[in-house]
């Protein structure tokens, strides 16, 4: 059952995710747009087989990338996902449901993680994403790479998950903890945000007391104390990568 729906999905070298995205969503969209930032394994090719429309861009960061593909949809609606993650088959129903008689500009979405080994039932979920909203209100936003998709009007919480493939391994996770590091340090100075002792020392503390207490992490069993500990990493990286350039800069003037 074809819906006017467009799925939007940014890619860069993806060939082992992107087969299994949209073999969840080939029988109810209409209209599939990828942009791929210059792919060099089979991505674009996976992605022409599914009959989608393939642009092939310059990386101009998370959320740039994602409007882009967002402005090449054409039917009402747009279903926004990432190549790692799939619809659920109860989440294919609710969308379908929804757009029999939508009453509202925009459906969030609940996002499941499998993550080494096992699903993550407490340290990363519950995740709603808003991911279903009409073309004309609907925009990205965000501090790269947080990206976050925004719709002009009312939304309401979709059942059934989306599930998230996420990372291969725990090396594959820290070394993308280290690159998003990286990028959301530069997005903080641009903005004049600042690093000291005190950003040091206990934001990275809250961030593996939210994950691992707050949201009761530890019963994910090791992988919620892996995720909890990566989190207190990401942050702890980021304000250091933020003092450093901070010093280097102010030492050159």
């Amino acid at each position: 059952m074809k819906l006017p729906l467009s799925v939007s999905i940014i890619s860069f070298n993806e060939e082992g995710n992107i087969e299994r995205c949209l073999e969840s969503i080939i029988d109810i969209a209409d209209e599939i747009i990828v942009v791929d930032s210059h792919s060099t394994d089979k991505t674009r090719e996976i992605a022409s087989q599914f009959g989608a429309k393939v642009y092939e861009e310059d990386w101009k960061g998370h959320v740039a990338q994602k409007n882009s593909a967002l402005e090449k949809c054409s039917k009402q609606w747009i279903l926004a996902l990432d190549c790692d993650e799939v619809v659920s088959d109860e989440l294919k129903q609710s969308i379908i449901k929804a757009l029999e008689n939508p009453n509202y500009d925009g459906y969030e979405v609940n996002r499941k993680t499998f993550y080494a080994g096992r699903w993550i039932n407490h340290a990363w979920y519950p995740d709603w994403k808003l991911r279903l909203v009409k073309r004309d209100k609907a925009k990205w936003i965000g501090t790269d790479p947080h990206d976050r998709l925004i719709v002009e009007g009312q939304t309401k919480k979709l059942s059934g998950d989306l599930y998230h493939y996420s990372y291969k391994d725990v090396t594959d996770h820290f070394k993308r903890v280290v690159t998003y590091a990286a990028i959301s340090a530069d997005a903080y100075l641009k903005e004049g945000r600042k690093a000291g002792v005190l950003e040091l020392l206990f934001n990275p503390i809250y961030g593996f007391f939210k994950h691992y207490i707050l949201k009761l992490g530890f019963l994910d069993g090791v992988q919620g104390l892996i995720i909890s500990m990566s989190n207190l990493f990401y942050t702890f990286l980021k304000y250091a990568l933020i003092w450093e350039k901070k010093n280097k800069n102010e030492g050159k003037k």
